[in-house]
């Protein structure tokens, strides 16, 4: 099983920013929301996680009894100058851009193609790893980012980069990808856990 999580609420979402390669650290409910995760990846045989210090911080929180890898493949994508702009900042045609052209990219950025051509390549090797074996690789956990995930979700329903943006995903959720056989099953989508 690929278990896609994506990382707690980070500073750069408490602020409505849109966050790229910033590095942000966690909120407080931000661990709260990864803590509350842990039980529903309990299991889990190997742990991915985005560079990024939002990602990396969720990974631990969810305490699982293997080493962290990191794997850049999984990171957010670029928004060059875009990144870390409040939200509403972002130009209206710059979104109308985005939404109109998987191939567009911001001044300095990265495309959605890009990114999913990147996720793509990572999930192809976890898959290609769970071919190998009768019984797979186990419950892979990887811990990224709002656009690869999404990026995910549409390698495996062999969709292209543009259906992102008709998927929400919130923060500190969890969607899951079955090992199927000789292809990817989505079991579940933007799953959260209870935050105390």
């Amino acid at each position: 099983m690929l278990i896609l999580v994506r990382h707690g609420e980070s500073t750069g979402n408490a602020a409505g920013l849109l966050l790229g390669r910033t590095d942000a650290p966690l909120t407080d409910r931000g661990r709260r929301q990864a803590a509350a995760l842990a039980p529903l990846v309990a299991g889990a045989t190997r742990v991915i996680a985005s560079p990024l210090r939002r990602a990396v911080e969720t990974a631990r929180a969810l305490d699982l009894p293997c080493p962290i890898e990191v794997d850049e493949r999984w990171i957010e994508v670029d928004y060059g100058e875009l990144d870390a702009r409040p939200l509403d900042e972002v130009p209206r045609e710059v979104w109308a851009a985005w939404r109109a052209d998987p191939g567009y990219r911001p001044a300095g950025g990265e495309s959605l193609a890009d990114a999913s051509l990147r996720v793509d390549d990572a999930c192809a090797e976890l898959f290609a790893r769970a071919d190998e074996g009768a019984r797979g690789p186990g419950d892979v956990v990887v811990v990224s980012h709002v656009s690869p995930i999404k990026a995910a979700v549409c390698w495996a329903l062999g969709l292209g980069p543009e259906a992102s943006w008709r998927l929400h995903l919130a923060t500190a959720s969890l969607t899951t990808v079955r090992w199927g056989a000789g292809h990817p099953v989505l079991e579940r989508f933007n799953a959260v856990g209870v935050v105390r």
